[in-house]
Order: C-alpha cells, then structure tokens, then sequence
C-alpha cells in the first residue's frame, strides 16, 4: 500500500503530555482511533524509535507518520461549490473564506465544507492531509487562508505556523471603548464543562496576541488584532478575557450591550449582528518554492462595513447634539 511519510517537531509546549494525546493535536487530520491504530501497528516513530501511547513526550521530538493513502482524507467528497480564490500556483491557494463556510468535516457536519470544495477544485489535493489546509477559520470568521497544493509545501507551511513567521491580521469590532492597544498574553485550554469551548487557564496553551485601536465609537471600537499563536478561538477568548467581547459572539459576547441613546437603526443592526464580527484580513508567509516573503489582504465583508457605518453615524450624531 502506498503511503505519505509527514514529519513535525514536537512544540515544546507540548512538554510532559501523553504522546498520544499530542499526536491527536498536532495531526488533526486523523481520527484518534486510527492514529492510536497507527501507533500499534509501528507506523508512528518519535525520533526514530517506536513509542507507546502513554509515554510523556519532552518537546522538539521529531514525529515520523506513515500515512496509508486511503486515510489522506478521511470522510470528504468532492463538492462543486464557488471558491474566491485571492492567488493560486503551483504550490499554494489563497482562498477568502466567506462567512457561515466550515473549513473541514466533522462530526455532524462532513458536507459544505471548504474541504470538500478544494477537493472538487484540485483532484491532486487528495495526496495532501486535509486538502492541504494548514490553519482554521471558525465557521462565522470571514477572510484568508492558506492552502497546500503539494507534500513539500504543506510541510514547509506547517513548520513556518510553527515556528510564528506567518503574518495574520484580522479586524475584530469589540464591545467598549478601548483607550489604547496592547498585549494579550494568556494561555488558552479547553473549557473543563463545556466542551465546544475555550478559556483562559494556567495550565493551557501558550497564547499571545497584539492588538491595536483604529477606531473608537460611542460604546464600541474597531481593532486590528495579530497573532503571535493560533490558538482556537484565540481573538475570541483574549477579547473577552480582557472585557472588550467581540460584537455578535454568541459564545464568548455576554448579553447585548446597547450604548445610551442609541439609534433604533444602531439598536437593529446590533441585535440583528448574529455572528463574530471578526475578519482575517491580511495573510503574509514565504512562499514555500521561491523563498520570498509574500502577502496577500482582502477588504472587509459587507456585513462588517455596514455595522461600521451605522456606528460612525452614531457617534457623529451625537457630536452634533453636543
């Protein structure tokens, strides 16, 4: 049976954790059953040696994974749907991720995702784990990400993530007015009750994000955030933890905030903004066959432009009656 051999060095993160456990993290492609399959069958090396589910990895171990081709890209059809694609070559596809698009299949949902549409947009991505997606977009963020289109890329993509030289630039529009930017440096672990989602904890992930003020309204403000590390939900978590919530977060958000006095057309648009107002603008990395630094953006959904308009109108309004 023909077979992909992947290759990642452990984070050193990672330290003291089961090595199973990791594995499951770092090659989320794979069912834990088949992975744990994997493991007994000697198809997983840790530095070169055959290691046992429980054993507790040190960090910067090197993962050797033997793929069966029949698992590249388990559960996923081929679906005609539009893509915008922002760049394409032959190594790498750029794709504006509209929102209410799942990224990849899971339980519940293994149709209508960006997976499937890759696969339908380039038969050859079928050789490459996930159809070559490397990082996530929650279902209702809008904006970029980078895909794949060969084994040699996918490594080299997954190994700049991890070693923090890809540039990501989102706009979030927050609850409250922030008086200027900052640093959010604050681990992430899953929620220990409820399990779809993520908060802060001692014992979680390394998790740091820069963020910056460009507009201030009368009871919210419009930033732009950078990642030094991705982890799920992180803008969503951070911006909450420091009690600026992303407007329309129905997880992480709390009740509606309305500013005093505010307009019946800024009290709709508010109530009616049912997802995260939150966009990933700008995408930077080297590519991976030319070795130069690249960058891609794209401008803000129409959703989001509209909600700014009517906060802008908000607060000029109120300048006036001043």
């Amino acid at each position: 049976m023909a077979e992909e051999i992947l290759k990642i060095t452990i984070p050193p993160e990672y330290a003291r954790q089961r090595f199973d456990t990791v594995l499951a993290e770092l090659f989320p492609d794979y069912s834990r059953s088949r992975l744990q399959s994997w493991i007994k069958k000697g198809r997983v090396l840790l530095d070169g040696k055959q290691p046992r589910a429980k054993d507790k990895v040190q960090g910067e171990e090197v993962i050797e994974l033997h793929v069966e081709d029949d698992a590249l890209n388990d559960y996923c059809e081929p679906q005609p749907m539009e893509l915008d694609i922002v760049f394409e070559d032959e190594d790498v596809l750029v794709i504006n991720k509209p929102v209410g698009l799942v990224v990849h299949p899971a339980a519940g949902h293994q149709n209508d995702t960006l997976q499937n549409a890759l696969l339908y947009h380039d038969k050859g991505l079928e050789a490459v784990p996930r159809a070559g997606i490397v990082h996530r977009l929650d279902k209702d963020t809008s904006g970029l990400l980078v895909v794949a289109k060969n084994i040699k890329a996918h490594k080299n993509l997954v190994d700049q993530l991890q070693a923090r030289t890809v540039h990501r630039e989102y706009q979030a529009i927050v609850n409250g007015v922030m008086t200027a930017g900052g640093k959010v440096e604050a681990a992430i672990a899953r929620h220990p009750r409820e399990r779809k989602k993520m908060t802060v904890r001692e014992d979680g992930k390394e998790a740091i994000s820069h963020y910056r003020v460009l507009d201030r309204y009368r009871g919210h403000s419009r930033i732009k955030v950078n990642l030094e590390t991705g982890r799920t939900h992180q803008i969503r978590v951070h911006m909450a933890h420091i009690h600026y919530p992303l407007v329309g977060d129905s997880v992480y958000g709390g009740r509606l905030k309305l500013p005093k006095g505010a307009s019946e057309e800024l009290k709709s648009a508010l109530r009616n903004f049912k997802r995260q107002a939150l966009h990933a603008g700008k995408l930077g990395l080297v590519h991976p066959s030319s070795g130069e630094a690249v960058e891609w953006s794209c401008k803000l959904p129409e959703d989001m432009q509209q909600l700014i308009k009517i906060l802008e109108a908000d607060a000029a309004a109120m300048e006036m009656d001043d």
